[in-house]
């Protein structure tokens, strides 16, 4: 069962150059660029279902390093069909962030993209549909630059 909340995963991975590149995805349904995303299932936390998606979306192993962000959107419920079996007094649900480092993994595209990019932060920014990855890969990119990540 569809769990009442989502999940943004921002791949990352430094360059041989020690730039930091950011990993976009053209939805298929859409053909609107964004981040990793997806719903949680059944009693799944949070971070496991950003490891979840994050291989089943991209092919990232689930074992790269994961990293919460405290960016939090909020999504109306009448974007997704499992509303239905959710609370009527449920409103919006909740779009956790998360950064992962992606490394050497070589990227695998679900049937949900036809195609994925990597990025350097503003031209990543500038492609993002959505204002609430743009404000994930803010914080990601501050982040990283600061060195103020720590692996959950």
């Amino acid at each position: 069962m569809r769990a009442p909340f989502q999940v943004l995963v921002i791949g990352f991975r430094e360059t041989p150059e020690f730039a930091v590149e950011y990993l976009i995805l053209r939805r298929r349904d859409q053909g609107i660029w964004q981040a990793i995303a997806g719903g949680g299932e059944d009693e799944e936390l949070a971070a496991e279902a950003a490891r979840r998606e994050a291989f089943e979306e991209a092919g990232i192993t689930r074992a790269r390093p994961l990293y919460r962000l405290a960016t939090v959107n909020s999504i109306p419920v009448a974007d997704f069909a499992a509303r239905e079996s959710w609370s009527p007094d449920l409103y919006v649900i909740p779009e956790y962030s998360f950064g992962i480092d992606c490394g050497d993994d070589c990227i695998v595209l679900s049937h949900e993209h036809t195609e994925y990019r990597w990025l350097a932060y503003e031209a990543a920014r500038e492609r993002l549909h959505w204002q609430g990855n743009r404000v994930a890969l803010w914080e990601l990119a501050e982040r990283i630059s600061t060195r103020d990540l720590t692996p959950l």
